[in-house]
């Protein structure tokens, strides 16, 4: 009974974070959603602040897993695999988990760290590592505006029609711009820069 208590606590925490923001997310009401006296938020987790990191900030994936799918098929390919991995892994958790942490980034010095330590520092660091070109954090900073952005489109927004396409429109879409900040010339006026 204690672990459905605590299963049903990260749950409807990661749901009131990712409809609320941080601040507006009050403890009785996500105990309410889940069923539970408020009280049991003190008992598993010391408070609110404890329910948010762990329903929060601890992201539910092992980044190596993750770098290991996107870097799988060599460098041509990274673009393509960030967004179907990302948006795969996204869509799986419900969006939850991102909305909650990019929501907390504005208000929780906490948030800003994982979503700056885990997504930039970590995977999409080791990714452009694996491409082997220039600007290694210029790459990463670049691609993390991609995929933030499209993260808050589709799950925080909801803006139409990115909030409803399927993943093949979103990788032949975005994943082009991706492997460009991955593969391609930055300078400007570079031989294979875009419009």
């Amino acid at each position: 009974m204690g672990q459905d208590t605590r299963t049903a606590l990260l749950e409807a925490a990661r749901a009131m974070f990712a409809e609320n923001g941080y601040d507006r997310a009050t403890v009785r009401a996500i105990a309410t959603r889940a069923g539970v006296d408020p009280a049991m938020v003190n008992h598993w987790f010391g408070g609110k602040e404890g329910l948010f990191a762990r329903a929060v900030l601890h992201v539910p994936f092992d980044h190596r897993e993750i770098v290991d799918r996107v870097t799988a098929d060599g460098p041509d390919h990274l673009g393509e695999n960030i967004v179907r991995t990302f948006v795969t892994v996204w869509d799986g958790a419900g969006g939850d988990v991102f909305a909650a942490l990019v929501r907390g980034v504005s208000t929780h010095e906490q948030a800003l760290t994982v979503l700056r330590d885990t997504l930039v520092d970590t995977m999409l660091a080791e990714i452009v590592r694996t491409a082997g070109t220039d600007a290694p954090d210029l790459r990463a900073a670049l691609c993390a505006t991609q995929i933030v952005g499209l993260g808050m489109m589709r799950y925080v927004v909801g803006l139409e029609p990115v909030a409803s396409a399927d993943i093949d429109t979103l990788v032949a879409t975005v994943a082009p711009t991706l492997q460009h900040y991955l593969t391609g010339d930055l300078s400007p006026g570079g031989s294979d820069a875009g419009p």
